[in-house]
C-alpha cells in the first residue's frame, strides 16, 4: 500500500512539473539590459511589428515571411500566451526600447524535442541597428534560455551573405562549424552554422545601466 502511494505522489508531482515550469519561467521576463528591454509579444505590437517585417530587406535573409494583418494579430496573441521554452517549440519574444517599451525587434528561441540543444533567430528594425542593442539582447536572451533549460548549445544557422547576424554571432562567441549549400525560396544559397556551447556562453549578462 505504502508503494501505492509513493506512486500516486509522484505521478501528481509529474503532473504538476508543467504548470510549475509555466509559472517560473513567466516570472523571467521582463528582462532589462542597458538600453532595452527583452518581454513577451503582445497584441498592442501589431503596428511596429508590421512595420518591420515589412521591410523587404530586412526579411531577406530570415526564415519568417511577412504576414496579413489578421495573421499578425493571431501570432502576436499567441505569443503573448505561449511557455517559454516548451520542448519541439519555436518561441518569439519582443526586444523593446527601454524608455518607451515599443517593440523594435525580436528573437526566436526553439527548445528540442529531447531539450538537448537550440537554436536561435533575431530581427531588429533598421532604425535601432548599429548601437549594439541586438547583441545585448541576444546575450539577455542566450542567458535566460541556458540558466531555465537543459540545452547543451545553441545554433545560429545564416545564409553566408548576411554579414551583420554572422559578425553578431561571432561576437556572442559563437562558433562556425559548418557550411551547407540548400534551396531558400526556391534560390540556391549557402548557409553557416554556428554553435554556442553551454560552457562557452557568458555566464553573466551586461547589467542594465541605472
Amino acid at each position: 500500500m505504502a508503494h501505492s502511494h509513493q506512486l500516486q505522489r509522484a505521478a501528481l508531482r509529474a503532473a504538476a512539473e508543467p504548470e510549475r515550469l509555466a509559472v517560473m519561467h513567466e516570472t523571467m521576463l521582463p528582462r532589462e539590459f542597458p538600453g532595452g528591454r527583452l518581454r513577451k509579444l503582445r497584441p498592442s505590437d501589431h503596428e511596429a511589428f508590421q512595420a518591420y517585417r515589412g521591410i523587404p530587406d530586412l526579411g531577406r535573409y530570415q526564415g519568417w515571411v511577412p504576414m496579413s494583418d489578421a495573421a499578425a494579430l493571431d501570432f502576436l496573441a499567441g505569443m503573448a500566451q505561449a511557455p517559454l521554452f516548451a520542448t519541439g517549440r519555436w518561441v518569439q519574444l519582443g526586444i523593446a526600447d527601454l524608455q518607451s517599451d515599443g517593440l523594435v525587434g525580436d528573437i526566436g528561441l526553439y527548445l528540442s524535442e529531447d531539450g538537448h540543444s537550440g537554436e536561435v533567430g533575431f530581427t531588429l528594425q533598421p532604425s535601432a541597428q548599429g548601437h549594439g542593442l541586438a547583441s545585448r539582447a541576444v546575450r539577455e536572451a542566450l542567458h535566460l534560455f541556458f540558466s531555465t533549460t537543459t540545452v547543451a548549445r545553441v545554433l545560429g544557422i545564416t545564409d553566408e551573405r548576411n554579414l551583420p547576424s554572422i559578425r553578431l554571432l561571432e561576437r556572442l562567441g559563437f562558433e562556425h562549424i559548418d557550411t551547407r549549400h540548400v534551396v531558400f525560396r526556391g534560390e540556391p544559397c549557402t548557409e553557416r552554422v554556428y554553435a554556442l556551447s553551454r560552457n562557452a556562453a557568458d555566464p553573466s549578462p551586461e547589467p542594465t545601466r541605472p
